[in-house]
């Protein structure tokens, strides 16, 4: 990618460039397209798993010179390095971001290192957020699991440092932002912060870090006692066996769900699937049933609680209602049930049931071939289709563990890959 070469500094911007903040929500844009050539297009097909639509839009932008100002580039950068990576060409990945600086916070990022191509703008990085996500997670990809974490611990004291200002610090005089944008912008920044310290936690989880995960969630709690995170401190405590603590911390977030006047269904439904987890270590299977049954009343997309129950089923004989809760599922919410964790539960409960399971499971591979997502694995496509049973194992979810997808499109790689609740519909926020 070409940005222009840099004016020299301009003194009148530069002591306030790393104090603001720049986001979709409080800067001069009316809208997205706006904001940059198509964005709307790349947030749907992004939103939809066209990863190899996305390419080809970056390239056309590219070869035809529709990206006009630097921001731009760095937009449709991000789009292109998050759709190679979604399609596993992390190689290509590490080309694409080695165009860039490795210094994100260099003088060439600025808006206000272009005066003339943003003479109205409020100074500050154009950078987008999901791209400095993306240059930490990519190591991770390519087998370098400590630079990828020294990258994220990074990012976390960058978030911190620069964009997480206590309330009782002055602000500078020269940041314009109203009070309701910045309280906007600092709303954004704490879920980013979230989402790293999720990534992070995930990350240590892999490697059974226990004792890491549980001092960064502990030292979190400290500061704000958030349901989702003693969720999670209690799901840490149940993976190394910490049965009773885990029990405390769960007790902990339904008191705290309970105490407040309009708690929202998805606290509820997180209060519930803690429970379900409970009886599941105990092995009362019809109570966890019960509890996930409560979770799909409230919330009819609430995927974890689906797939859980129909394994709860399983373990309880039902093969016949574990299937149905699954392929209704499919039927009903495709774009959010349409993961490889739940396909393989289901590819793994036809060889229970059924003699003919091989022709049931082609049945299965030839309509996920249709209405997949590009980055959805072809690998267990293969695996459908095999004519020899694959080996009989099913996977309960429990997405308080891991962190969330930069598309929040479906429930897969919310059990399965570190990255999720980025928003992307923010994909294009400036930090």
């Amino acid at each position: 990618m070409e940005i222009p070469e840099s004016p020299p500094p301009n003194s009148s911007y530069a002591a306030a460039a790393s104090d603001l903040v720049e986001d979709p929500l409080t800067n001069p844009y009316s809208s997205l397209n706006s904001h940059c050539h198509e964005l709307s297009t790349l947030q749907d097909l992004a939103c939809r798993g066209s990863w190899r639509t996305i390419l080809d839009k970056v390239a056309r932008a590219r070869s035809l010179s529709l990206l006009n100002k630097p921001h731009e580039h760095l937009i449709y950068l991000t789009f292109n390095l998050l759709a190679l990576i979604k399609l596993r060409r992390f190689s290509d990945a590490q080309q694409e971001l080695q165009t860039l600086d490795d210094d994100l916070d260099s003088r060439q990022y600025l808006f206000e290192s272009y005066p003339q191509q943003y003479p109205n703008h409020q100074p500050g990085s154009m950078v987008p957020f999901a791209l400095r996500w993306l240059q930490a997670h990519l190591p991770l990809t390519l087998g370098n699991r400590q630079l990828s974490l020294d990258r994220f611990y990074s990012l976390l004291h960058f978030i911190r440092d620069k964009k997480l200002k206590p309330v009782s610090q002055p602000i500078d005089e020269s940041d314009n932002m109203s009070v309701s944008d910045r309280n906007v912008s600092q709303e954004i920044w704490k879920k980013r912060e979230g989402l790293v310290i999720n990534t992070i936690i995930s990350y240590h989880l892999s490697q059974k870090e226990f004792q890491v995960c549980l001092d960064l969630l502990r030292a979190e709690i400290g500061v704000k006692e958030d349901p989702m995170m003693v969720s999670k401190l209690g799901c840490v405590q149940m993976q190394y066996g910490d049965l009773e603590g885990a029990k405390m911390s769960f007790d902990a977030v339904e008191k705290m769900v309970v105490g407040r006047e309009s708690s929202d269904v998805e606290l509820k439904n997180l209060v519930s699937r803690n429970k379900a987890m409970i009886y599941l270590v105990g092995k009362d299977y019809v109570s966890a049933v019960r509890e996930y049954e409560e979770c799909i009343e409230r919330d009819g997309s609430d995927v974890v609680a689906i797939n859980n129950k129909a394994l709860c089923l399983m373990y309880l004989r039902d093969l016949s209602d574990s299937i149905k809760v699954l392929e209704s599922a499919l039927e009903r919410i495709p774009t959010m049930a349409l993961n490889e964790t739940l396909v393989v539960n289901l590819c793994s409960m036809y060889e229970l049931a059924y003699v003919n399971h091989a022709d049931t499971k082609k049945t299965l591979s030839n309509w996920i071939a249709r209405v997949a997502p590009d980055d959805f694995d072809t690998s267990l496509v293969k695996l459908l289709a095999a004519e020899k049973p694959s080996s009989i194992e099913c996977t309960f979810s429990n997405e308080e563990v891991v962190p969330s997808n930069l598309t929040e499109r479906r429930f897969s790689r919310e059990a399965t890959t570190p990255w999720q609740n980025v928003y992307l519909q923010q994909l294009e926020e400036g930090s």
